[in-house]
């Protein structure tokens, strides 16, 4: 599920009152909840018009295209809806450094620039694999036919023997190169790894528009990305090397949400591994999630409900009119009602940042990711799915709450007639399968093992036992 991951949207806009040119590479530290990123903004003027895209270097992102660029009286404005994203910064004198506020999912973070390029070392984590590889490692492309676009991506088999059984790897949400990687870790590289050294070729590949894969992502849905993963699944069926019966899936997070909507409209899916995947409506996580996440940050619980309470009303308006002409006044009138009944310190320090608030609402409720995703329910596609499944979760994920998520799926799979199916809670794990304190998104880059062993164990055996 999306978290404070730095990616964002496409393109335009604005002017200039200035003499000055902010044109150029402007790089800063995003501190939260004691994590650091780095972020670069690529800024391109044509004429009186800027562009701009973004880098976040920690999570291999790279190239990202900005919504809209605005700078006006020496202030930088930078927003990007499908990320839920904006920067607001002040240009110095010099146009050298400019000191602004990131914005993400209610968080305000200051975040400074600087025409300085930061230097950090890469972070080569202690389970992230190196060569030389005891199997076969290739580059390969695989075309999605009714988007036309290309992905790429590696495919790992061992060295000998033949009919391989495979799996197709689905990431989570936010853009995300064939690894996963965050903080130098690389989870999906670590699973390949493990698997393959067992038997099972493995197929990881960019998202679409990240890294080496064509397409656009802002535009799309998960139903989309299903699209990309049936290519995937076409095209291990190509490959010689692989047993076109034993094909499965493994989808983290959002991914998990999608392996089942792939599953329950294909016979080609022999199993699938559901790793910390929604097994409720997307909207009802959500909200547990923000609860979970302010319990962990010390937010005190007053405001948490109140944010919870503006987040259902939100929500319920977005599924009931998402297709209507209405939605925008409809969330502006409930937004501006929400705003007026808030307690004295959690309102907009004033009617103008009021305003401000409710447009980036607005903007985050109509983007085209948003809409299908908070109406989307996985139970419908658990229920339909009937090859064998292993659903994990940590006990400590704060992101996809084991409890209710793990209780979902089993009520869905049961309800379906699905008898195959595992579901493990996993102590001590997190939304990343690390073993973790707390399970805050704050511990994934203080955790220098990237999976836990039990995990990539209990994974490796299940997908032994359904493929042998």
């Amino acid at each position: 599920m999306k978290n404070l991951v730095l990616t964002l949207a496409a393109v335009t806009i604005t002017l200039m009152t200035s003499g000055q040119d902010l044109s150029g590479k402007w790089s800063g530290i995003l501190e939260f909840q004691g994590q650091k990123l780095t972020v670069i903004f690529n800024i391109k003027k044509i004429e009186e018009t800027y562009s701009a895209t973004m880098d976040s270097p920690d999570q291999g992102a790279t190239g990202i295209p900005i919504d809209t660029v605005i700078v006006n009286n020496n202030i930088l404005t930078l927003n990007a809806s499908a990320l839920k994203m904006d920067y607001t910064g002040n240009v110095n004198s010099s146009f050298t450094e400019i000191e602004g506020t990131f914005t993400q999912l209610g968080n305000k973070i200051p975040l400074n620039l600087t025409r300085k390029e930061i230097e950090k070392k890469e972070k080569i984590r202690s389970q992230t694999p190196e060569p030389p590889f005891p199997y076969n490692v290739e580059e390969v492309e695989f075309n999605n036919n009714i988007d036309s676009i290309t992905l790429a991506g590696t495919l790992t088999f061992p060295k000998k023997g033949k009919n391989f059984p495979a799996v197709v790897m689905i990431s989570g949400s936010g853009p995300q190169n064939r690894d996963e990687e965050l903080f130098g870790h690389r989870p999906f590289m670590v699973i390949a790894d493990f698997l393959t050294k067992k038997g099972i070729a493995v197929l990881r590949f960019d998202d679409r528009g990240i890294g080496e894969s064509t397409g656009n992502f802002k535009n799309a849905t998960s139903e989309d990305f299903a699209n990309d993963v049936l290519a995937g699944i076409e095209y291990l069926k190509g490959r010689k090397e692989i047993d076109k019966s034993k094909i499965g899936l493994i989808g983290h997070s959002e991914g998990g949400m999608i392996a089942p909507f792939v599953a329950s409209n294909t016979k080609d899916v022999a199993f699938i591994v559901l790793m910390a995947a929604p097994g409720i409506a997307t909207d009802e996580l959500m909200i547990l999630q923000t609860e979970k996440g302010g319990e962990l940050a010390g937010i005190d619980n007053e405001i948490i409900k109140k944010n919870s309470e503006l987040q259902r009303g939100m929500y319920s308006i977005i599924k009931k009119n998402y297709q209507s002409e209405k939605l925008d006044s409809l969330l502006e009138e409930y937004l501006k009602n929400s705003f007026a009944d808030l307690p004295a310190e959690m309102k907009p320090s004033s009617e103008e940042e009021t305003d401000a608030l409710i447009k980036i609402q607005i903007k985050i409720a109509t983007d085209k990711w948003f809409q299908y995703f908070i109406t989307f329910n996985p139970q419908i596609y658990l229920q339909k799915v009937k090859c064998p499944v292993l659903a994990l979760n940590g006990s400590l994920d704060s992101q996809v709450l084991p409890t209710e998520n793990l209780k979902g799926i089993e009520k869905s799979l049961k309800e379906g007639g699905n008898k195959n199916y595992k579901i493990v809670e996993l102590k001590g794990l997190n939304h990343l399968f690390q073993e973790a304190k707390t399970g805050a998104f704050s511990e994934y880059n203080q955790i220098e093992h990237t999976h836990s062993e039990i995990f990539l164990e209990t994974m490796s055996v299940w997908i032994s036992s359904i493929v042998k």
